[in-house]
């Protein structure tokens, strides 16, 4: 009788440890990948699987626990058998079966469902589906009462984004993704936390066509410029009339060219689009995709014109820089060699402080010259010095006509 014991309880383990492998196994795979498994008339059995995952898996995980619980009664019995009294018995048991559950149906069986996914769901798929009938209605009874008592649950295994960003971050240490993956998913997570002031063209560094110039006036300026969309203003940049494109300018110039140099550039004006700098990202793309339009004018909360952003601007906070060969090669940080760095006044601090390996804990400002200024208290002087969370800035480079401050030299203070 023992050794019957001992033969049932060895099998309920492996049946045990097979469902192990299987959870993990379903767990590795997305719907797409299990419906595209089958194959004739499997098909039919894996697009029902594919069709509720979740329902399945707690079928084999319910015969997973019931195996698992009658192979720790049979070993408390076949020690019983062999003279032991109950105490005893179960004592040995608990700590038998900890040890080959552990191994046999929580470790081993898991590492292999993962190692090999697709294997294992393929042969499998027929005995999931079966377990699933066979226990369905009692498994979907019991994850309603397990549902009752535990209200506000998580409706999926990824509750968090950091959860699953530690994930991506966990699958490329394992060399399953490339750290370039890695780093394109958590530019598309932050693109979703990124609002227009943080991505757009300052208004202080945008190119503009007055509307008192001509069109071929336009055209040189497009040329001089390197861009295909400028706006239009009146009196100031705040008075925004429209968006100019080259293409219309070099197409009217061409047709044109006498009246090209007495028509103003406003008649070739398109509508200007006008979006809340506090907008998100993602919205301010799917705006200008749903609109046609490749730029937006972006609005402070006073009703001015903060800046300007584009198509391109949006998407390269995705996918990083995106260079033509029209673009300059600018480089916003360059190190001086001398423990210091001059760096663009337009540099975003998160990028400085990137680059410098040190926290800047600053939330009102997002480029080096505004966290200068702000601190500084007024518009610098060239060699005007502020010290601002363990840095010294030094105004650099001003232009004092326009009131800009182009460059900062930049050295992280010494601290005694």
């Amino acid at each position: 009788m023992t050794g019957w014991f001992a033969v049932i309880a060895v099998v309920l383990i492996s049946f045990g440890g097979l469902c192990a492998a299987i959870d993990a196994a379903y767990q590795s795979l997305s719907r797409n990948d299990v419906a595209n498994l089958g194959e004739g008339p499997s098909a039919r059995v894996f697009d029902a699987i594919a069709a509720d995952v979740p329902a399945h898996l707690n079928a084999v995980n319910f015969v997973r626990v019931l195996c698992e619980t009658f192979a720790a009664i049979l070993v408390a019995l076949s020690f019983v058998s062999l003279g032991y009294d109950l105490t005893q018995s179960l004592i040995a048991s608990a700590i038998a079966m900890t040890a080959i559950t552990f191994v046999l149906v929580g470790s081993s069986p898991r590492s292999v469902g993962r190692a090999h996914p697709m294997r294992i769901v393929r042969v499998t798929g027929g005995l999931v589906r079966a377990i699933r009938l066979l226990l369905g209605p009692l498994t979907i009874a019991l994850v309603g009462i397990g549902n009752a008592v535990t209200p506000g649950r998580a409706r999926t295994t990824i509750n968090t984004e950091r959860q699953l960003l530690s994930m991506v971050d966990e699958a490329t240490e394992s060399d399953a993704i490339e750290e370039e993956d890695r780093d394109l998913i958590r530019s598309i997570f932050d693109f979703g936390d990124t609002i227009l002031r943080e991505v757009m063209i300052a208004r202080t560094e945008m190119a503009a066509l007055d509307s008192t110039i001509t069109v071929d006036e336009a055209l040189g300026m497009f040329l001089a410029e390197g861009y295909s969309r400028m706006p239009v203003v009146g009196v100031d940049n705040d008075d925004v009339l429209g968006i100019a494109h080259i293409k219309d300018t070099a197409r009217f110039v061409r047709a044109n060219p006498t009246k090209a140099k007495k028509a103003l550039i406003t008649e070739l004006a398109r509508p200007a689009l006008f979006l809340p700098e506090v907008k998100m990202a993602d919205e301010a793309l799917r705006v200008l995709q749903a609109e046609a339009n490749h730029m937006a004018l972006v609005v402070d909360e006073y009703g001015g014109i903060a800046g300007l952003v584009t198509m391109e601007d949006l998407i390269e906070e995705v996918l990083g820089e995106i260079s033509d060969e029209y673009d300059d090669d600018e480089v916003e940080i360059v190190d001086l060699g001398d423990g210091s760095s001059r760096v663009s006044a337009s540099t975003n601090i998160d990028d400085l402080a990137e680059h410098l390996d040190i926290p800047i804990d600053e939330d009102d400002v997002d480029t080096v010259g505004g966290l200068f200024v702000k601190n500084f208290g007024r518009f610098p002087e060239t060699g005007d010095i502020v010290e601002v969370d363990g840095l010294k800035l030094i105004a650099d480079r001003v232009e004092r006509r326009r009131k800009r401050l182009i460059t900062v030299l930049v050295r992280i203070v010494d601290v005694p």
